[in-house]
């Protein structure tokens, strides 16, 4: 997979792709991250990126040109599966989106900033929108780093445990399972003996069981029309 990123501030994503996962997954060939500072396709002696909004009100807005130069130069150089523009107003990020991009082969993603991008770059290049959360940040950095992180650890070979991102929480609508290891026992608290029995099925049935029991407690929402409510 090859993920470039276009940003004003590409220092705030250098230190999550130089470590962990991440790092892993481009030292083995799996995933490239490659970060464009927008300022290198902005003209003039300030580098000049936004500029105030037509029609008044407070915020700078992000202008056409500099990124309209900066992904049709990339579009030289590959063709993308999705154009994406991180955007507090853009289709909530989630397990079942994480896992149709990781099937992708190149991303490109946007990260907005001030009081976003003209709307004519969302018209004419942007095929998805996407947002972490129902909050805003100072700029889609952070959130690009998330969507990056979540969708380069499905790609298979990324984690040392192929089965690992499989049953992670939010897959099958589901939270993870209670984990646990050693010592079997802490002040009194012991893992659960099913845990200890080697029984291969019974401690499927039991993390399963204890799956839906944990998801009914901290996110019902998960299980409507699953069957298991």
């Amino acid at each position: 997979m090859h993920i470039d990123i276009i940003t004003v501030v590409p220092g705030l994503l250098e230190g999550p792709f130089s470590h962990s996962i991440l790092k892993r997954a481009e030292d083995k060939g799996l995933a490239k991250v490659r970060l464009h500072n927008l300022r290198d396709y902005a003209t003039g002696k300030q580098k000049q990126v936004d500029d105030y909004a037509f029609g008044g009100g407070a915020g700078m807005v992000m202008m056409i040109e500099p990124i309209a130069r900066c992904i049709e130069a990339l579009q030289k150089e590959r063709q993308y599966d999705q154009i994406i523009y991180m955007t507090p107003d853009g289709e909530t990020f989630d397990q079942p989106m994480a896992n149709d991009l990781s099937l992708k082969k190149n991303l490109l993603i946007l990260c907005g900033h001030y009081k976003g991008v003209d709307q004519r770059v969302r018209d004419k290049f942007i095929t998805k929108e996407i947002s972490i959360g129902d909050f805003v940040l100072s700029g889609g950095e952070l959130a690009a780093a998330v969507v990056a992180d979540a969708v380069i650890r499905l790609i298979p070979g990324v984690l040392n445990d192929e089965t690992s991102a499989l049953t992670d929480s939010f897959q099958d609508n589901l939270l993870a399972p209670p984990v646990y290891t050693r010592p079997a026992e802490y002040e009194g608290m012991n893992v659960p003996e099913v845990l200890l029995s080697g029984h291969e099925a019974k401690i499927s049935e039991w993390r399963f069981e204890a799956s839906v029991r944990r998801t009914k407690e901290k996110r019902p929402d998960l299980l409507k029309g699953t069957g298991w409510e």
